[in-house]
């Protein structure tokens, strides 16, 4: 049978390079000499623990590896088609027949070795043995890309509740600040000063900014919910693992990921695609092994019996035989089963060939729509400091004048509220590019390599 053309759908479907703009590789002085999973690259001790206990404890992947285990007895049975069947059977047993009165008791004891073995003509058993591999290959990688996705969601969900807690306390100094503003203008309209609607208007600011930030507040309760929920983990031995790095976006250290200018390189990181190839073997192997069953069979197959029976009062009688030859098993007409049979496994793998093609298109989209983001946040970083500062910078201003008064209360608000929504965008931008990177991470594979792969 002609092997599989397993570079068939990579090659058709893989670009020869990346469209979007690559990341800068990490120089060779930066790179540390044992580098850590890629969760361990952030300089938050909090998510790398957070991310390996969850792996060792997640029910899914624990439901991934049983699976493991039933792919790898399934593997077993069909490599023992290949190998000898030998069985020895016993029986001893003592009977009358019920044919008339005094007929004797006989005992009968009987010993019987079999072995057979199919002589595999047309390649059926060993197909079959390497569909059971491959399958017990496409849970292995299977579990891999199950602990990537949940690495990265764990992650993705990490970084947002930091941004939130960073989001929360802008909000709780921008709540103060107001309160302060509100108390200054009371005290100004007293002395004539401010007149009430700009004093009213303050004092809605207060109360806007306090309403602001409870329900910030309610969003980062809501983020710890759904980190509880991630890592299987009690909520206040998360919150205390969590306590010390409170409201502190993460570092990430080392330059980040060297993405290969090849995508077929990348691409062959992916645990996924693993799996999906490993399918496309699988699918083609049954395909061959229901062809091959539409064609004659032989085995060969052989015993020894040992017997011996005595009745009752009489002598014992003891023998031996034997029997060796070949079978050959002829299918002639079964109603068109096998043809359909092999029909329906052609089908199976013209299946699993186009889903193939569609994972690689998936994964090229998430690797480009990844150096998309990344590159777009990295560019967009400078003018949103930039743009925070300077907000910042003039709602001092405007509030030193206010108070020597020489600026009304509207202007002083809205420069407030600029300068507010400019520190929200900055964080939700530095959270942003975090994302990005743990994005970028999961579509190349997050350091994955299918030799590392372990089914044993």
């Amino acid at each position: 049978m002609s092997p599989m053309p397993a570079s068939a759908a990579r090659a058709a479907a893989a670009p020869a390079a990346w469209v979007a703009p690559l990341p800068a590789p990490v120089a060779a002085a930066e790179a540390p000499a044992a580098v850590p999973a890629w969760w361990g690259r952030f300089d938050d001790p909090a998510l790398a623990a957070l991310v390996e206990q969850t792996l060792a404890a997640n029910p899914g992947l624990q439901q991934a590896q049983a699976r493991i285990q039933q792919a790898r007895a399934l593997a077993q049975q069909a490599g023992s088609a290949r190998s000898p069947d030998l069985q020895l059977n016993g029986l001893a047993q003592t009977q009358r027949l019920a044919l008339a009165e005094g007929v004797p008791r006989q005992r009968l004891a009987q010993l019987n070795l079999e072995a057979g073995w199919e002589i595999d003509l047309f390649s059926r058993v060993r197909l079959g043995a390497e569909a059971a591999g491959a399958r017990l290959q496409v849970s292995a990688f299977d579990a891999q890309a199950m602990r990537l996705a949940l690495a990265a969601e764990l992650a993705r969900q990490f970084i947002a509740l930091r941004a939130c807690e960073r989001q929360t306390q802008i909000a709780a100094e921008d709540a103060q600040a107001a309160i302060r503003l509100a108390a200054w203008s009371a005290d100004k309209q007293a002395v004539g000063l401010e007149s009430a609607a700009a004093s009213t208007l303050l004092r809605a600011a207060a109360a806007e900014g306090q309403s602001r930030q409870l329900a910030q507040q309610a969003e980062c309760e809501v983020q710890i919910k759904a980190l509880v929920a991630l890592s299987d983990r009690p909520e206040p031995a998360l919150r205390a693992l969590l306590a010390a790095g409170h409201a502190r976006l993460p570092v990430l250290s080392g330059g980040g990921l060297s993405v290969h200018a090849l995508p077929a390189q990348t691409l062959a990181q992916r645990p996924d695609l693993a799996a999906g190839e490993a399918q496309l073997r699988a699918a083609w192997a049954e395909r061959g092994a229901a062809e091959a069953g539409r064609y004659p069979q032989l085995r060969l197959g052989g015993s020894i019996t040992l017997a011996a029976l005595q009745l009752a009062g009489g002598p014992r009688a003891e023998g031996s035989g034997w029997s060796f030859g070949p079978s050959l098993t002829l299918p002639l007409f079964d109603g068109g089963a096998r043809r359909a049979e092999a029909q329906a496994a052609q089908a199976r793998f013209d299946e699993a060939q186009a889903g193939y093609r569609g994972l690689v298109l998936q994964a090229v989209r998430e690797v480009e729509e990844a150096l998309v983001r990344l590159d777009a946040a990295g560019a967009r970083s400078q003018h949103a400091q930039a743009s925070a500062a300077g907000y910042t910078a003039a709602a001092q201003a405007s509030q030193e004048s206010w108070r020597a008064g020489l600026s009304g209360a509207p202007e002083l608000e809205q420069l407030r509220r600029q300068a507010l929504a400019a520190q929200a965008a900055l964080v939700a931008l530095q959270a942003e590019r975090l994302s990005a990177w743990i994005a970028l991470y999961k579509a190349a594979g997050g350091g994955w390599q299918a030799d590392a792969a372990a089914i044993d």
